[in-house]
């Protein structure tokens, strides 16, 4: 099976999609081959595709399916449970298991499962996106919105998935805007508090390119 992380953010809009490219140009320029599953995704353009979902297919080395790389597509930019609750469909972390198992059973050695928002987004009123990272057994790569407010956010889901009996192997510091105040201050008591290796400082670039942010992306702890 491939080695597989679940990328996790501290919420929505903290650059999950980008820092998962930018993970994979790291990786493929380190020789492995790459693929992404978002399982869920709401928010589709009139072909019922989602933007993050054609990111991460564009950011790949394997060459999938959409509905490969996004099973589930729901229409409206809302919480996934909600967006599903309006076409009628019912999201159940066994199916999404399987989805995902699907790409991580091909030829990639390199695989990402992107998250939804924060850790306890719901999928139903039992549970929530971390049910499929239990159930996957892999390790979560969280990726921190650097802005005010980010501290507490990590640390708090940094004890969510350890009480949830997963590993944190990785977090990544993401600018998603321009530089926060205190930016270094902020980062260093992160990297003495969170119990995982930083994986990389990405700043905030005004025109988007993975190869460029995969500059600040070290992979040494995970690929050892």
């Amino acid at each position: 099976m491939s080695k597989t992380w679940f990328v996790a953010g501290t919420d929505t809009g903290v650059g999950k999609t980008a820092v998962s490219c930018a993970l994979m140009a790291a990786a493929a320029a380190s020789g492995f081959r790459t693929a992404a599953v978002k399982p869920v995704a709401a928010g589709c353009d009139n072909e019922g595709q989602n933007d993050d979902a054609l990111c991460l297919m564009a950011g790949m080395t394997e060459a999938l399916e959409y509905s490969q790389v996004n099973p589930i597509a729901l229409e409206a930019a809302i919480a996934p449970h909600i967006a599903a609750s309006l076409e009628g469909k019912t999201l159940q972390a066994s199916r999404l298991v399987g989805l995902c198992r699907g790409v991580m059973l091909g030829k990639a050695d390199f695989v990402l499962i992107e998250g939804a928002g924060g850790w306890r987004v719901p999928i139903n009123p039992r549970e929530t996106l971390a049910d499929v990272a239990i159930q996957l057994r892999v390790g979560v790569i969280l990726v921190v919105g650097m802005r005010l407010g980010c501290i507490n956010h990590a640390l708090l889901t940094a004890e969510a998935i350890r009480r949830d009996g997963l590993q944190l192997t990785g977090w990544v510091a993401n600018q998603p805007g321009p530089r926060m105040a205190r930016h270094e201050e902020n980062l260093e008591t992160l990297r003495q508090m969170l119990p995982a290796p930083l994986l990389g400082d990405v700043p905030f670039l005004q025109h988007w390119d993975a190869t460029e942010a995969a500059k600040h992306i070290n992979l040494q702890s995970l690929i050892e």
